[in-house]
């Protein structure tokens, strides 16, 4: 699995090079440049949208279950290292996610549970964010083939929505629990030997709605505080827009990069639709790549400590495994 991964992140890179190549690299870096300390406020609204991100999470497990809220701040912000950063498809670190609560003393089945649920508040979150984009751009620049594109991969998405839903609710994701059960024979992923509470610990999740609308709340949130990344960095490009046309172009960019979810950190697909996209409000193609960059900044600074961090949460745990095995050996009768 990892090698058409590792195929797709080259050719998107590949993508992403000649983008630069065919705009100009010396533009596309005098725009980059531009940013200056602009890029540290594009890094702190991401380190609040992680953290509220974190906080959305927490909500959705009961509290006898629930470790402090900084546990889900960090494991989030590892979640999203892991994601960006490494060939996962955007959607292992989520998993690796679910492994590292269990560090807490969080069982299996409700942490897994967790994750897939926010996984899936996100999800509808980002429809409604996307389906509003949409909106806006019909109304500021009226019909468009790409407004038409989305709405179609809108189309697509929600019948997946549902079934996505009807499967946690109505015991679809007993297969997984098979699955994951079978994950769990490996000593690496012990930890998920409870997984096959799955089924129950989702529905104990969708019985509890008022914590589930507070998480749906604050991803929505979460969606509209990112809009100030796009406002940022273009005013400090001297590019300036409203905040209406930031939203449009954060919606559907991010909408581009969660179809291209295959494609590791989305890579050269990223940079083609913000391309697209600012060039609808006269956006320089230059700037519109040199955005993307700017965008993926906190993903390269906020993510490599991310993932020292997770070796060393990996680390820790080893060693206390190999203690309390020395110490189970040294018990034994001679």
């Amino acid at each position: 699995m990892a090698k058409p991964l590792i195929i797709l992140t080259l050719l998107g890179l590949a993508a992403a090079i000649a983008l630069i190549g065919i705009f100009g690299a010396g533009s596309v870096w005098s725009a980059f440049e531009a940013v200056g300390w602009g890029a540290v406020l594009v890094m702190g609204v991401r380190a609040v949208e992680t953290s509220g991100a974190g906080v959305a999470w927490a909500w959705l497990l009961p509290t006898g279950d629930r470790p402090r809220l900084g546990v889900f701040m960090l494991l989030r912000w590892l979640r999203e290292s892991i994601n960006c950063l490494l060939p996962v498809a955007q959607v292992g670190g989520d998993l690796i996610g679910a492994r590292l609560l269990t560090f807490w003393r969080v069982p299996g089945g409700p942490a897994a549970a967790s994750v897939i649920a926010d996984l899936f508040v996100q999800t509808v979150t980002q429809f409604v964010f996307t389906l509003l984009g949409v909106g806006l751009l019909i109304a500021a620049v009226g019909d468009s083939a790409l407004a038409r594109w989305v709405l179609v991969g809108c189309a697509l998405m929600a019948p997946a929505l549902v079934g996505f839903f009807l499967a946690q609710r109505f015991g679809g994701f007993r297969l997984v629990e098979r699955l994951l059960a079978k994950l769990a024979r490996n000593p690496k992923w012990a930890a998920l030997g409870g997984i096959t509470s799955l089924h129950d610990s989702l529905q104990a999740i969708y019985r509890r709605p008022g914590p589930l609308m507070v998480a749906t709340l604050l991803h929505l949130v979460i969606w509209f505080v990112g809009v100030w990344e796009i406002d940022f960095a273009l005013r400090f490009m001297g590019h300036g827009v409203d905040y209406t046309t930031a939203l449009i172009i954060e919606s559907l960019a991010q909408a581009v990069r969660g179809a291209a979810f295959v494609v590791p950190g989305a890579i050269g697909v990223q940079e083609g639709g913000f391309i697209a996209l600012c060039a609808i409000f006269g956006i320089p193609a230059p700037t519109a790549i040199a955005l993307s960059l700017v965008k993926r900044l906190p993903e390269v600074l906020l993510g490599i400590p991310g993932l020292f961090i997770w070796q060393g949460l990996e680390g820790r745990r080893l060693l206390r495994r190999g203690s309390a095995d020395a110490k189970q050996d040294a018990s034994q009768p001679v």
